[in-house]
């Protein structure tokens, strides 16, 4: 089904948020469609919370629109704010917000007693939910009897048991270790699979959002720069800002040269030369050249970079090289590829697998 044919469950127009003089969230419009895994990318303070919380009503925006399965539910224009709980959103933030003196039963089945839902029917929800978060023998404990991951089943069970047909989570693994959010995030995906729920996720991991999502909205100081898949947000940054951003280690980025050989277009950067098409650069005498750090091969016939230092890390292994005192160059290897700092190697760059930018919009050009 193509975009244009999926239901829009929410949709934001000009939104735009100011703390005072400084412009949080800056006449943004986003549509995210149902079934969604949207992930709000980005460093800190670039606006991803504060749309989320803007979405949930938490945050009252200075201006713009939202709509929630085509129903108004902000409008500044309008003067009109409906309140969170009537926007049918669950909510899951960094901080698990869980009573402390509550048992894991009592903190799921709080917002059900809020609406007085009879007893039995608590009873059987809260029992079934514990099951499906494989927590079902944990309820009578506290949350200070639990490890991080379990605290963080509660906070996702306590938003399931309301059954919101939107998620909205903000950072909900940051406080866990590398090992329990690789182990939470199968468990996310999982998740959205088996409620087909519309999920917007805030994070600013770029590794969390390639994984998790099905389309990343990649925002900074404000402003959305690029919304995609996952695969075209890596194979296909929109601007230099993306591509800096979604990459690990740092993408390459090289002064180019465009020289003209004939009917052929080269550009020459780092000691490399590749052809491009001529319409693709245009009467452009320079441009910036990228290159990931893992699209680098060593070659025989290759330009010659010396390395300057390894990082080993297991499968893989980091490396840093320069050629005649330039800037560092960044290349990522398999952790089986025989390398020695202070050695030469020479290096070529993997068919296509370039990015060109423009100089001074910095806007993708291939």
């Amino acid at each position: 089904m193509s975009k244009e044919e999926k239901k829009i469950k929410i949709k934001i127009e000009k939104l735009r948020k100011a703390f005072g003089d400084v412009i949080a969230v800056n006449d943004i419009d986003l549509d995210i469609y149902e079934g969604d895994f949207l992930t709000l990318l980005g460093p800190s303070g670039c606006g991803k919370t504060t749309t989320l919380r803007a979405i949930s009503g938490l945050e009252e925006a200075t201006d713009g629109k939202i709509y929630i399965n085509g129903e108004l539910v902000f409008s500044k224009k309008d003067e009109l704010i409906v309140a969170p709980s009537k926007r049918n959103v669950g909510l899951i933030f960094q901080s698990y917000a869980l009573w402390p003196h509550m048992t894991v039963e009592a903190n799921i089945a709080f917002g059900l007693k809020v609406k007085k839902l009879p007893q039995d029917e608590i009873d059987t929800r809260v029992k079934n939910i514990l099951i499906d978060v494989h927590m079902e023998e944990y309820g009578k404990r506290y949350p200070s009897e639990l490890s991080g991951g379990q605290q963080q089943r509660v906070a996702i069970a306590r938003m399931l048991i309301n059954r919101p047909q939107i998620f909205l989570m903000d950072e909900p693994l940051s406080n866990l270790d590398a090992r329990l959010r690789i182990e939470m995030r199968a468990e996310l995906i999982q998740l959205h699979h088996r409620t087909g729920a519309t999920t917007i996720y805030v994070t600013h991991d770029q590794e969390e959002a390639m994984t998790l999502s099905t389309r990343i909205c990649v925002m900074n100081e404000g402003v959305i720069r690029q919304v995609a898949s996952p695969e075209e947000i890596y194979g296909k940054p929109a601007d230099m800002f993306v591509a800096g951003f979604i990459s690990n280690p740092q993408m390459n980025f090289f002064k180019g040269l465009v020289e003209k050989d004939g009917s052929k277009v080269l550009i020459k950067a780092g000691g490399f030369s590749v052809e491009v098409d001529k319409e693709i650069i245009g009467d452009r005498t320079e441009v910036v050249f990228a290159v990931r750090p893992e699209d680098f091969i060593i070659d025989k016939k290759g330009i010659s970079y010396k390395v300057k230092t390894r990082l080993p890390a297991g499968s893989f292994q980091i490396a840093m090289a320069d050629r005649n005192d330039e800037k560092d160059i960044a290349l990522l290897f398999d952790g089986e590829v025989k390398i020695t700092e202070g050695n030469e190697i020479k290096l070529s760059i993997k068919k296509s697998k370039f990015h060109i930018f423009d100089k001074e919009s910095e806007k993708r050009l291939n």
